[in-house]
C-alpha cells in the first residue's frame, strides 16, 4: 500500500484505473480497495481524491492559476475541479487562496 501511495502522492494527476495501481502492489483489486479503508480510513477513490487537494493547496500558495492547477492534476475541465474543492473546503480556489494563503495564515 505504501508504494501505492506514495505514488500517488508524487503525481497526483496519474490517471491510472484502480486495477493497475493493484497490480502495481502485488494484490487483487478488491484487496487494494479494502486495505486502503483499513489502513487509511478512506476508500481508494477518496483518498486519491485527497492526494490531488493537498497538491492543489501547494499549488495554490505557489501562486498557480485555478485552470492551471486543474488540468495539471488531471481534471478534464476547471469546473469539476473547482466543485470538489468548493464542497471539500466550503470555498472555491481562488476564495481560499485569499481568505488564507493571501491572508498570511497558511506559508506557501
Amino acid at each position: 500500500m505504501l508504494r501505492v501511495a506514495r505514488a500517488l502522492i508524487d503525481d497526483p494527476a496519474d490517471a491510472r484505473a484502480i486495477d493497475a495501481w493493484a497490480a502495481l502492489a502485488c494484490v487483487s483489486e478488491r484487496t487494494l480497495s479494502r486495505r486502503f479503508v483499513e489502513e487509511t480510513g478512506f476508500s481508494f477513490r477518496v483518498w486519491r481524491q485527497r492526494a490531488k487537494l493537498m497538491r492543489a493547496l501547494e499549488m495554490l500558495a505557489e501562486g498557480q492559476a485555478v485552470t492551471t492547477i486543474a488540468l495539471d492534476l488531471g481534471y478534464a475541465t476547471a469546473s469539476g475541479f473547482i466543485a470538489l474543492f468548493r464542497r471539500t473546503f466550503g470555498e472555491p480556489p481562488a476564495a481560499y487562496r485569499a481568505d488564507v494563503i493571501d491572508a498570511g495564515r497558511v506559508d506557501p
